[in-house]
C-alpha cells in the first residue's frame, strides 16, 4: 500500500505549524535581520529579503566580508528586536514622496526597487516600530485599539519597500525558533554583470522543537550530500573545463544509469509504448512555431548559423515528438498512441544557480507523450498513474505528495476542452484513492497537470513526476487524426515524466540511500577479497562464474591486509562482499559478510547466487 502526505514543501517535513503564518514568520525576520544589520553596521547598503521554503534571507552591499563573528552579533541584535516586541506597520505611500526619502538615505537599490514597480501599483512599505503609529494603515489584521500609542527612539525603528505580509509585532517570532547559518555571494537581480552582494542565510520556524528538528535534518543532509558522495563513491563528476553544469558519468556511475535506462524501459515496453530517439538540434523555426522561442528564450543557449540557417539546441523532447506523430496521418483507430524516449536537453542556467546534478545545462528527461481522443483521456491519466507508482515504489519512494493545478487565468483552449482534461485528471486520481492539495489557477497556460513529490529517506520531498495536459502544442502545429465519420479532428496531448531528468533522480537517489544503495542497485554487487595470491586464481575463476550470472563483481588486487580489505568495502558501501582464504580454496567454498546483516558464514558459490538472485528480484538484501 503507498501511503502519501500532505505537506508544502520539502524542507517543512517538520513543520507542525500554519504554512501561512510560518511565511509571515520568515518574512518578518528578513526585515528584523536587515535593521540589525544596518543597526550595527550603518554603512551597508540593503536590497531584498524574501522569506524560502526552509527560512529566509537578505541581500546587502558591504564593502567588508560578513564574518562567522558577525553572524553571531547580527543573531544577538535581531533578539533584541524581537525582544522589543515592536509594532509592525503598513503604510501606502506616494512615489514622489517614497523617492525623496529614499534619495535623502542614499539607498540606491531601494530606489531601483521603487522604479521596478508599475505606475498602477500601490506602492507600499512595512516600519518595525513606526515612530508615528497613526501615520499609515494598520495591517489588515490588527485592530487599531490593539496599537498602543508609544514614544520610539530613532534609532528603535526601520522601514522597507515591501508587499509583505507580516507580522504585527516583532515579539511574535519565537526567539529561541530562528538562526542565523551562513554568508554566501549572489548578484543583484541574478545577473552577474551587475554588484556582487552578500547574502545572509537563515532559518525560522514556530517552535524551538521544529527548528531543532530542522537542524537535525539539515546535519544529516549534509552526510548525504550527492556531490560529496559521488566523489567519494567515483560515480560523476561536474568538469569545469567543459563548462558548469554538465556531467560526466565516471564507470560506476555509468553502470547505475545504464541499469535505470534498462529498467525504465522494460517498464515501458510492457505498459504499451513505443521508444523514439530524436536529434539534440533543429531549425529555429520550428522553436518559433512549438512558441518556445517567445516563451522560452532567456532559458535557451545562443543559436548556431548552419549554411546559412540558425539552428537551436533543444531544450524540450515535445516538438520532436509531434514532428512524429505528423509524419503520418493517423486514424482514430490507432489512438492512443504512446511514446516515449530518454531524450538529452539543453538549458541556460546561470552559474549561481548550478548545483551538481540537480541544477545543471545538460541532461536526460524520461519524456513521453500520449496521443488520445478525448474520451481516453482518463484512462490514460490513471495509466501514467499506475506507471509512476510502479516505478518510483521499485526505487524504494512510497510515500508522496500530490498536487493538481487548474486553469489559470492567462490561457489557450475552449472551456469544455479544459473541463474534460481537469475532469480526467480529478477521475484518475480518485480512481487511485489519492489524496491530493489542489492549486487553484496554478496549471500551465497550455493545460491542467498533476505534480507529484516523491518523500526521501530524511523527509524531504523532491519534484520528479508530472503529467500535462497540452491544448497548446496541437493547436500550433495543426495536428490532425481522421474520426470515425472521416473528418479531421484535434487529438489530446498529453506529457509525462516519471523521474524528471536521469541526472536529478540519480542525485535524489545517491541522498536517498546515502550512497548505501540496495544490491538490486549497486554499481558494484559482490567485492571479492582474496587474502593472498596463493588465492587469486580461485579467486578469479569466481568472479568470473558471478559475471555469466550477470552480477556486477570486482576483485580486490591490492595486495592490503585482510582488514584494511573490508574497510575499504564499507567505505565504498559495497553490498556483498566475500573471503577467500585458504580454508575457502581447500574446501571450494566462500566467506560471505554483507553490509546490512554482518557475516552470514561460510557457504558454496551455488548458494551465494541463489541467494542474491532472490534478493535481487525482491528488491531485498540477502
Amino acid at each position: 500500500m503507498v501511503s502519501q502526505i500532505n505537506q508544502a514543501t520539502s524542507e517543512e517535513s517538520v513543520l507542525q505549524s500554519d504554512p501561512q503564518k510560518l511565511r509571515r514568520i520568515r518574512h518578518t525576520c528578513a526585515h528584523v535581520l536587515a535593521m540589525a544589520v544596518q543597526k550595527l553596521f550603518p554603512e551597508t547598503k540593503v536590497t531584498i529579503g524574501p522569506w524560502t521554503d526552509s527560512g529566509f534571507y537578505y541581500d546587502f552591499d558591504r564593502q567588508e566580508p560578513f564574518t562567522p563573528e558577525d553572524l553571531t552579533q547580527i543573531e544577538a541584535e535581531m533578539k533584541k528586536i524581537i525582544k522589543a516586541n515592536l509594532p509592525i506597520i503598513r503604510e501606502e505611500v506616494n512615489r514622489e514622496q517614497i523617492q525623496a526619502e529614499i534619495e535623502q538615505l542614499n539607498e540606491p537599490y531601494k530606489l531601483e526597487i521603487l522604479n521596478s514597480i508599475p505606475e498602477t501599483e500601490t506602492i507600499t512599505r512595512y516600519f518595525i516600530g513606526c515612530p508615528d503609529v497613526g501615520r499609515g494603515t494598520i495591517h489588515p489584521e490588527v485592530k487599531p485599539s490593539l496599537i498602543e500609542p508609544v514614544t520610539i527612539p530613532a534609532e528603535e525603528f526601520w522601514w522597507d519597500l515591501c508587499a509583505g505580509p507580516h507580522l504585527n509585532y516583532t515579539g511574535e517570532i519565537n526567539p529561541d525558533a530562528f538562526a542565523l547559518e551562513s554568508v554566501a555571494g549572489a548578484y543583484w537581480r541574478g545577473d552577474e554583470t551587475k554588484a556582487q552582494l552578500q547574502r545572509i542565510y537563515g532559518t525560522a520556524w514556530e517552535t524551538a522543537a521544529e527548528l531543532k528538528t530542522y537542524l537535525q535534518q539539515k546535519e544529516e543532509a549534509k552526510k548525504r550530500d550527492h556531490r560529496k558522495l559521488g566523489q567519494e563513491l567515483d560515480l560523476f563528476s561536474i568538469q569545469e573545463d567543459a563548462g558548469g553544469g554538465l556531467v560526466f558519468w565516471h564507470p560506476k556511475g555509468s553502470r547505475m544509469r545504464l541499469l535505470i535506462e534498462d529498467y525504465w524501459r522494460k517498464a515501458h515496453l510492457d505498459s504499451g509504448y513505443e521508444l523514439l530517439y530524436t536529434p539534440h538540434i533543429a531549425n529555429l523555426e520550428l522553436w518559433k512555431t512549438s512558441g518556445h522561442y517567445d516563451f522560452y528564450r532567456e532559458n535557451m543557449f545562443d543559436r548556431m548559423e548552419i549554411e546559412a540557417q540558425a539552428y537551436q539546441l533543444k531544450p524540450m523532447n515535445c516538438p520532436f515528438h509531434v514532428l512524429t506523430y505528423q509524419n503520418n496521418l493517423h486514424s482514430y483507430r490507432e489512438l492512443p498512441i504512446r511514446w516515449a524516449e530518454l531524450g538529452t536537453v539543453y538549458r541556460y542556467e546561470r552559474s549561481g544557480v548550478l548545483h551538481g546534478l540537480m541544477r545543471v545545462r545538460g541532461f536526460t528527461q524520461d519524456d513521453a507523450h500520449i496521443f488520445c481522443l478525448p474520451e481516453q483521456v482518463s484512462e490514460e491519466i490513471l495509466g501514467v498513474l499506475n506507471l509512476t507508482e510502479k516505478i518510483l515504489s521499485d526505487f524504494g519512494f512510497t510515500e508522496y505528495e500530490i498536487n493538481l493545478s487548474t486553469r489559470p487565468s492567462k490561457s489557450v483552449g475552449d472551456d469544455a476542452v479544459w473541463e474534460l482534461a481537469t475532469e480526467a485528471l480529478i477521475k484518475a486520481l480518485n480512481t487511485k484513492g489519492w489524496n491530493y492539495v489542489t492549486d487553484e489557477g496554478g496549471g500551465a497556460f497550455y493545460g491542467p497537470k498533476i505534480d507529484i513529490k516523491i518523500k526521501d529517506a530524511i523527509g524531504r520531498l523532491w519534484q520528479c513526476s508530472t503529467i500535462q495536459v497540452d491544448f497548446n502544442l496541437p493547436e500550433r502545429f495543426d495536428m490532425e487524426y481522421v474520426a470515425a465519420d472521416g473528418s479531421r479532428q484535434r487529438p489530446i496531448m498529453i506529457h509525462r515524466a516519471i523521474f524528471g531528468s536521469l541526472e536529478r533522480f540519480f542525485g535524489i537517489l545517491i541522498e536517498n540511500y546515502a550512497g548505501d544503495f540496495p544490491l538490486w542497485l549497486a554499481p558494484v554487487q559482490v567485492k571479492l577479497l582474496p587474502v593472498s595470491d596463493r588465492q587469486l586464481h580461485y579467486t578469479e575463476s569466481i568472479a568470473q562464474s558471478l559475471k555469466q550470472q550477470g552480477f556486477r563483481v570486482e576483485i580486490d588486487r591490492t595486495g592490503e591486509r585482510l582488514g584494511k580489505q573490508i574497510r575499504t568495502c564499507e567505505l565504498q558501501k559495497i553490498p556483498v562482499f566475500v573471503v577467500i582464504g585458504q580454508r575457502e580454496l581447500d574446501n571450494k567454498n566462500l566467506s560471505v559478510r554483507t553490509r546490512q546483516t554482518g557475516d552470514l558464514g561460510t557457504m558454496t558459490l551455488d548458494n551465494l547466487i541463489d541467494r542474491m538472485e532472490k534478493a535481487i528480484a525482491e528488491k531485498s538484501s540477502i
